[in-house]
Formats: C-alpha cells, sequence, structure tokens
C-alpha cells in the first residue's frame, strides 16, 4: 500500500474533501468509525471512506496541528480526535473559499439568479 498524500491548502488552495469532512466530524470528539458514519451519513452515502484512506487522513491531519488525539479519562477504549483551533481556522477559510465559488459558479450558470 502506498503512502496517502494529501494536499491540502497549498498556497491557500482547497483542501481535498476528504479533508474537510474530517475536520468537520470532530468539532466534537469523535473515533475513527464515528467519522466514516459521519461522512456516510452528511453526504447520504456519496463519500464512503476505507479505513486506510480515513486513517491516512486523520495521521496527516495530526502531523499538521490540525486535529489532536482527545484524552476521555472515562472511556480509553476508542481514540478519539478533536479539532483544534488551527483546524477550525482551516475549515472556516474553507467555508468562505467554497461560498465564493459558489457565489461565482451561481453567476455564471443561473445568470446572477438565485433560484
Amino acid at each position: 500500500m502506498g503512502a496517502i498524500i494529501i494536499r491540502d491548502n497549498i498556497k491557500g488552495g482547497a483542501l481535498t474533501e476528504t479533508t474537510f469532512l474530517v475536520l468537520l466530524a470532530v468539532y466534537k470528539p469523535n473515533h475513527g468509525y464515528g467519522i466514516m458514519q459521519f461522512i456516510d451519513k452528511v453526504t447520504d452515502g456519496r463519500v464512503v471512506l476505507g479505513a486506510g484512506t480515513l486513517y491516512g487522513a486523520v495521521n496527516a491531519l495530526v502531523k499538521k496541528k490540525w486535529i489532536i488525539p482527545y484524552d476521555d479519562e472515562f472511556d480509553s477504549k476508542k481514540k478519539e480526535y478533536v479539532i483544534t483551533d488551527a483546524g477550525r481556522q482551516i475549515a472556516e477559510g474553507e467555508l468562505k473559499r467554497l461560498e465564493e465559488v459558489l457565489k461565482l459558479a451561481s453567476t455564471i450558470i443561473l445568470g446572477g439568479k438565485n433560484g
């Protein structure tokens, strides 16, 4: 199995969809399987992550310090992760970028008429 390279936020560019969804999934502490379930649910099954992809993304995000392991002294069975302040800033920046892209696309495709 090859290394998973996530090309996120290079020079202010876009996040991958996987990265953005993982960040959203850990706004509240969440474990790997919970992250996979969250993503499956919020995308209505359009995005289904395999364990290798998920854990590659999680490890990359931990390295970037966008998420950190969450210590829950009451339940140490499942390793949970939570978003950091830096991760929140990145997610908020991505939301703004997506809003700008949507506005541009709406202007071009719909001629400025939003429905």
